[in-house]
C-alpha cells in the first residue's frame, strides 16, 4: 500500500490536518501518559527514543507525558519530568528535536499535579498545595494557596507556553483534567475558596484557568496552538460531572475558547459513550463533539481507543486485546471531533497508526509494557 493510501474503511483516520503552525499528516494523537521515568526529571536519551519510536510508528502529534511547572509540589512522583530549569529544557530540546527528525510532530503537555500526591519522602520538606487545602471533598491534604501563589501559578504556566515555543514544540498543552491541580478548581468538590478564585457556579470557578489561558496565550505567537485537556470526571470520583447539560458546558468552555485556547482535548472512559444521553440518545454526541458544538474550536477525543476493555484496567496495569477502529471512524467521517487521541496500545505497539492505515493485524496492550521505556 503506498504512503499516501489508507486501507479501506479507516480513511477518515488519516486526512491531514493543519492549525496554525501545526501540520500533521493525520488526525491520531499519541495521548500524554506518565512514565516516571526522568531520572531526577530530566529527559534523556531513553525519553527521546521512547517517542521517536511513537513518530516513526506514524502518529500524527506526540503529547508528552505530564510535565511540571516550576512550583513547589508540582509532581506526585520521583521521575516525572520538569518544564523548567536549563538541564530538563535541555533534554526536551534532545526530545523535539529527535521526533522531529522522525517526521513526526509534537507538543509537551504542561502540569501540576496538586494535592494529588500523598506524603512523599522523596521530598519531604515540600508543602503539597490546592485550591483549599483538600484533595477530596473532606479529604484535607496540603495548604491552601495564596493570591501570591495563583499568581505565580499562572505566571509559571505561561513561561512554560513559552519555553515549549521556543525549544521548536509545535504547540503545547495545558493539563486541566483528572483531578489535578487545575481541575480542583474547577470542581466545586475541591474549590471553597470565598475569594475571585472560588464560587458556586462552575464559571466562577474557571477564572483561574481562565486567566492562565490568557497569560499562556500572550506569552506565545499568534500561530502556536494552545490544547487545553479537560475532563468530567476526576480521579477522585468518576461519577463527577461539571457541567451537567450542554448549557452549563458553554458557561464554561466558552470564556476559555475566548481566551486562547485553540484545541479542547476532551477526556472520557469511553471515546464512544454519549455525553447527554436524556438530549440525544444513546447514540449522541460524546464530549468532544458537544465541546466543538458549543465552541466551533476543533477538538480531541479519547478514551478506550484500540482496546476491548476499559482504559481504567489499562491505567491499573491490566492486559487488554486489539479491538477495531469501526466506532471510531464512524464518529470520524461524521465530523463529529477533529482528532483523536490513542494511549495504552501504544505502549505495546508503537506502529499501531501505520498498521492500521496499511490494514496489518494490531496488538492488544501489554501490561508489561508499562515497566520500561520500548
Amino acid at each position: 500500500m503506498s504512503e499516501d493510501t489508507a486501507a479501506p474503511g479507516t480513511e477518515a483516520l488519516f486526512r491531514p490536518f493543519r492549525l496554525g503552525r501545526l501540520e500533521m499528516k493525520n488526525r491520531i494523537v499519541m495521548a500524554p501518559m506518565t512514565r516516571n521515568k526522568a531520572p531526577d526529571g530530566i529527559p534523556g536519551a531513553a525519553n527521546a527514543a521512547y517517542y521517536r519510536r511513537r513518530a516513526e510508528g506514524g502518529v500524527g502529534l506526540i503529547l508528552s507525558e505530564g510535565t511540571v511547572v516550576d512550583r513547589p509540589a508540582s509532581r506526585n512522583l520521583p521521575h516525572v519530568p520538569f518544564f523548567h530549569g536549563a538541564d530538563a529544557l535541555g533534554g526536551w530540546k534532545t526530545v523535539v528535536d529527535t521526533v522531529h527528525a522522525a517526521g513526526g510532530r509534537m507538543g509537551p503537555q504542561i502540569w501540576h499535579t496538586g494535592s494529588t500526591r500523598g506524603s512523599a519522602g522523596w521530598e519531604p520538606e515540600v508543602q503539597v498545595e490546592s485550591p483549599s487545602g483538600i484533595v477530596a471533598p473532606e479529604d484535607p491534604r496540603g495548604s491552601a494557596m495564596t493570591e501570591e501563589d495563583v499568581a505565580d501559578l499562572i505566571d509559571a504556566f505561561a513561561r512554560a507556553g513559552a519555553e515549549a515555543e521556543r525549544l521548536g514544540f509545535d504547540m503545547a498543552e495545558i493539563h486541566g483534567a483528572h483531578g489535578y491541580l487545575l481541575d480542583q478548581f474547577l470542581w466545586e468538590g475541591t474549590n471553597l475558596r470565598d475569594d475571585r478564585w472560588g464560587g458556586p457556579t462552575l464559571p466562577e470557578r474557571s477564572r483561574v484557568l481562565v486567566e492562565l489561558v490568557r497569560a499562556m496565550r500572550a506569552a506565545v505567537s499568534p500561530d502556536f496552538p494552545i490544547f487545553l485537556r479537560l475532563s468530567q470526571w476526576k480521579q477522585q470520583d468518576y461519577a463527577v460531572k461539571l457541567a451537567h447539560d450542554p448549557a452549563e458546558m458553554e458557561t464554561w468552555l466558552s470564556p476559555l475558547a475566548d481566551a486562547g485556547v485553540d484545541v479542547f482535548h476532551c477526556s472520557q472512559r469511553r471515546f464512544w459513550e454519549p455525553e447527554f444521553p436524556d438530549i440525544d440518545g444513546e447514540a449522541g454526541l460524546n464530549f468532544a463533539g458537544w465541546a466543538k458544538k458549543i465552541t466551533g474550536k476543533p477538538t480531541v477525543s479519547v478514551g478506550s481507543v484500540g482496546l476491548d476493555g476499559d482504559f481504567f484496567r489499562a491505567f491499573r496495569g491490566h492486559s487488554a486485546g486489539a479491538a477495531g477502529v469501526e466506532k471510531l471512524v464512524e464518529r470520524m467521517e461524521r465530523d463529529e471531533f477533529d482528532l483523536i487521541a490513542v494511549g495504552r496500545i501504544l505502549l505495546s505497539d508503537p506502529e499501531w497508526p501505520e498498521k492500521v492505515r496499511t490494514g496489518r493485524e494490531v496488538e492488544g496492550f501489554d501490561a508489561e509494557a508499562l515497566k520500561e521505556l520500548t
